[in-house]
């Protein structure tokens, strides 16, 4: 059977699923994005997803397509139609269809299209050995902080880890590190203390960043938001990366130099552990 996508106001077959040459997303990459994770059926901090396309919708003064709430009932009724167990639902929304021109059409009408898919997120098979990342210069747009759908720059990314042998990127601008081609990053130093980097147009918001840093709070893990250079993450105890879809995933290797003793570090395991625990009592 094939799976079921919404496409402004329709469940749809994927097949017969289709957005206008004109829209702006397709045009300008002119949309913003949410994933939302899926576990025993249930989505996974959703709220915080919530909240953040609203500022992403805001920031870019774009019309919200529908409220949280009726978002989120999109959300629930695709994971039923789609029989997700444990996956994830990616939502995307664009300013909508008009003529092509550099400037905001007046009165469009913003696109919504979400879909879902299977994927195997507890028993993540990176997250029993650790990834391997390398460094690539940051060379994406000024407004990190905003989840827009311009994700060229990441894929390159992404494609230079691959070429090298790695499984991911960890960008970098004048010396240190923003984030990951698709999570956010962490280092912990030989005294124990998380250090990621500060809030800012830099890097995006992640929800899973904020939910971690609050249970190493809870834990007693010293933390720091800070930035950090390509050296100290050389030198770390270990480091790790969040996400929506990774959870916490250690990272063991950063240009073919071991991070620790090139396992999986003990708070990175830890970190992932109280996560899912939660995340599943709340699933």
């Amino acid at each position: 059977m094939s799976r079921i996508v919404y496409v402004n106001g329709k469940f749809l077959p994927e097949e017969d699923a289709k957005i206008s040459v004109f829209d702006r997303g397709f045009l300008f990459a002119d949309a913003v994005y949410e994933v939302s994770s899926v576990l025993n059926g249930k989505l996974i901090d959703n709220e915080g997803h919530m909240w953040r396309l609203k500022r992403s919708l805001d920031e870019l003064e774009m019309q919200h397509p529908a409220s949280a709430e009726e978002i989120e009932t999109i959300q629930k009724t695709l994971i039923e139609k789609n029989g997700i167990e444990e996956g994830l639902v990616y939502l995307q929304v664009t300013r909508g269809a008009a003529d092509r021109d550099f400037t905001y059409p007046a009165n469009t009408k913003p696109s919504l299209v979400m879909f879902t898919q299977k994927k195997n997120l507890l028993e993540s098979p990176q997250a029993k050995v650790g990834i391997t990342v390398i460094t690539s210069p940051d060379i994406r747009w000024q407004r990190r902080d905003i989840k827009t759908v311009s994700l060229l720059a990441a894929s390159m990314a992404k494609m230079q880890a691959k070429a090298a042998g790695a499984d991911d990127a960890w960008l970098v601008e004048d010396g240190f590190v923003t984030e990951g081609s698709s999570s956010n990053a962490y280092i912990v130093t030989q005294d124990g203390t998380v250090v990621t980097r500060h809030l800012g147009n830099e890097i995006l918001a992640g929800i899973t960043r904020k939910a971690a840093l609050r249970l190493a709070e809870e834990e007693g893990i010293k933390i720091e938001e800070r930035s950090f250079t390509v050296d100290e993450a050389l030198a770390a105890a270990e480091a790790f990366v969040t996400s929506a879809t990774t959870f916490v995933t250690p990272v063991v290797s950063i240009d073919g130099q071991k991070i620790g003793d090139g396992t999986p570090g003990p708070i990175a395991q830890k970190l992932r552990g109280i996560y899912m625990e939660e995340a599943l009592k709340a699933s």
